[in-house]
C-alpha cells in the first residue's frame, strides 16, 4: 500500500458521499438548466441581440459567448462525472483522477463586456458564479489536504520508541 492510498481512500468516500447528496442534485439541475437556457438564448434572442451591436461589440460578443459555452461545457463535464459515480457507471477512485478536475476560473473578461446585451451579461454572471461554486467543491473534494499524511499521535509515538528502547533492559523493581 502506497503513501497515497489513505488519501485516495478518503477521497473515494468523499466523492461517493457527494454524488449521492442533495447538494449534488441541486447543483446538477442548476448546471444543466443553465446549459439549456444558454443554448436557447444564443440560438434565439442572443442571435438577434448580436445583430444590433456595432462590429467591434459583435466581436466582443462572439468572444464572450465562446467563453460562456466553454465554461458551461466544463461545468457539464464535471457534473456528468459526478453523476456517473452516483449511477455506478464510474468508480469513485477513477473520478479522483486529475483529468476530471475543474480549473480555477480565469479573470479574462473582455473590457467591452459592459456594452453587451443584458441576456448575455446575466448568463455570464450566473455561469461564473456556478463555476466558482463547483471549483470550490472540487477543491474541497480533491485538493484540500491532498498532501496530508494520516495523523500520528506524537505522544503514542514517543511512548512506543521508549518501550522499544527499554525492551531489553532489566526492570528497576527486580
Amino acid at each position: 500500500m502506497s503513501d497515497t492510498a489513505p488519501v485516495l481512500n478518503a477521497r473515494v468516500g468523499i466523492v461517493r458521499d457527494f454524488a449521492s447528496s442533495d447538494l449534488f442534485d441541486r447543483t446538477f439541475k442548476e448546471g444543466m438548466a443553465l446549459v439549456e437556457e444558454t443554448a436557447a438564448y444564443l440560438d434565439g434572442d442572443g442571435r438577434r441581440d448580436s445583430r444590433l451591436l456595432s462590429r467591434e461589440d459583435a466581436l466582443v460578443y462572439a468572444g464572450e459567448s465562446m467563453r460562456l459555452t466553454t465554461r458551461l461545457m466544463q461545468i457539464a463535464s464535471w457534473l456528468l462525472v459526478q453523476r456517473a459515480v452516483r449511477e455506478g457507471d464510474m468508480d469513485p477512485s477513477d473520478a479522483c483522477d486529475d483529468k476530471y478536475r475543474i480549473a480555477p476560473l480565469k479573470a479574462d473578461a473582455a473590457n467591452g463586456a459592459l456594452a453587451m446585451p443584458g441576456g448575455l451579461l446575466s448568463l455570464l454572471d450566473r455561469s461564473n458564479r456556478l463555476y466558482e461554486r463547483i471549483s470550490h467543491m472540487d477543491k474541497r473534494m480533491f485538493i484540500d489536504g491532498e498532501g496530508d499524511a494520516p495523523k500520528v499521535n506524537a505522544v503514542m509515538s514517543q511512548m512506543a520508541m521508549l518501550q522499544s528502547a527499554f525492551a531489553g533492559q532489566p526492570s528497576l523493581d527486580a
